[in-house]
Formats: C-alpha cells, structure tokens, sequence
C-alpha cells in the first residue's frame, strides 16, 4: 500500500519517493529509500530535528550561516531555520533528484525549503568538498561557516557508500574545521545509541567533543522508545 511520487538512478544505485499508508497509525508515511534501504522516514524525524537544535543552540551570537550535509525529505533543513539566529542556511546533497522532488513540491513540507531566502540547495559531493580546496561556496573559496551539521551516513561506522570512510578519521574531521569559524561546531547524525568510541574519535580532532542522547516513542511499537544520538565537536 504505497503510491512511488519519484524514482530515478544516481551514481550510488536507484534512489525513490514513497508515501506509503500505515492503517494501524491512520496516516501517511513519506519514505526515501536507495534499492531497497529505507534512507528517510516522515515518521521518525526527531534527531534530524534535534541534530539542528542542538547544533544551533551550541553557538552564540546572530546572522549564523550553517551548512548541512544532507537533505532527505529536509527536517533538519526546517528546523535550522525555524531558529532567528540563523542567517543563512546551505544544504549540500549529492543526489540531484532528491532536491528536484523539494522544488517541485513532492515531499511532506512542499517547496517550503526551495522557495525560502535563506536557503540555498546545492547538489554536491559533501565529502568530496570537505576535503577540497576550496570547500562548500563555489562563489566564495574557502568560505567558513558557524556550524556544519551532517545527516548522511546511519552512522561513522555505518556508511552508505566508501566515499566518505576517510571523513570519519582524525585527519578528515581535522580538515574539515578549515571551513569552520571560531567556536564553531560540526554535528553528526545517527540512528543508533551514543557510542563512547565515537565521542573519543572526535576528540582526537576537536578541543571539545560530546555526545547527545535523542530518545522518543516508536510509534510502531507501543511502549517502546527509541535512542539515537548527536555527536558534537568544537572548534576552539
């Protein structure tokens, strides 16, 4: 019971929109899915929030500009916004369809991200540009940003493809500060529990490193909960 919104290839193997009805839930899911690997649910959406929340309220001061790695159906994108302090926002993903189904309005919030001023989709390699040169801003070499927030890989250890396995080392998340301004913070994602071996990797190339619990109800299992987790590191 599912109706297909978008399918297309991409260099990473098929990619397709889902809205697919839950009748035990009475609702709606939208679904992004590469093969048969389920990358982003509608229904489970509250550390893509919290990655934006935490990361955001980890800084001071105004006119922030933040980038994210990532885009899916773009809750961590709204919610970057929905904060006052934020300037400007930048969301590097590297499938081209997966922005062209925002632009044309196939996923749960519409256009909204697409048609907003302070937002900018851009269709990239995000690892790839970490390790560049020049960085995020093709029109701005070297730009730096107040946070960089990542929502693409389940976890470091669990990747969707090899291209992003040195990003997770020492070296990739010491490069990566290059496009970081002072104090500012670079968050990770992921769908599983806060992993000590994880936070102590980040230390290696942080000043400061923590981890952040994000626990909410399984809707498809009443009474269970959920924890992922939000990893930050600062740059001092």
């Amino acid at each position: 019971m599912f109706e297909e919104l978008g399918y297309a290839p991409t260099p990473i193997g098929a990619i397709s929109l889902r809205r697919r009805h839950i009748l035990s839930l009475k609702t709606d899911v939208f679904e992004i899915l590469l093969g048969e690997e389920h990358l982003m649910s509608s229904l489970f959406t509250a550390s893509e929030v919290a990655l934006a929340d935490l990361g955001v309220k980890a800084l001071a001061g105004n006119q922030l500009d933040v980038l994210v790695g990532g885009l899916g159906l773009g809750y961590t994108a709204q919610a970057v916004l929905a904060h006052d302090t934020v300037k400007s926002l930048t969301v590097v993903d590297l499938l081209e369809p997966v922005i062209r189904w925002h632009q044309e309005g196939l996923v749960p919030m519409g256009a909204e991200l697409a048609e907003n001023p302070r937002c900018e989709l851009v269709q990239g390699d995000f690892f790839a540009l970490a390790a560049s040169g020049d960085g995020f801003d093709q029109s701005e070499p070297g730009r730096q940003f107040d946070a960089i927030l990542i929502d693409i890989d389940h976890t470091p250890d669990r990747l969707l493809h090899g291209g992003s396995k040195s990003f997770y080392t020492k070296e990739g998340l010491q490069a990566v500060q290059r496009f970081l301004k002072p104090d500012g913070v670079v968050g990770l994602w992921s769908d599983e529990a806060p992993d000590e071996a994880i936070t102590q990797r980040l230390l290696e190339a942080f000043d400061e490193a923590w981890a952040e619990p994000v626990i909410f109800p399984n809707p498809l299992q009443e009474g269970r909960e959920v924890t992922q987790a939000v990893y930050l590191g600062r740059k001092s």
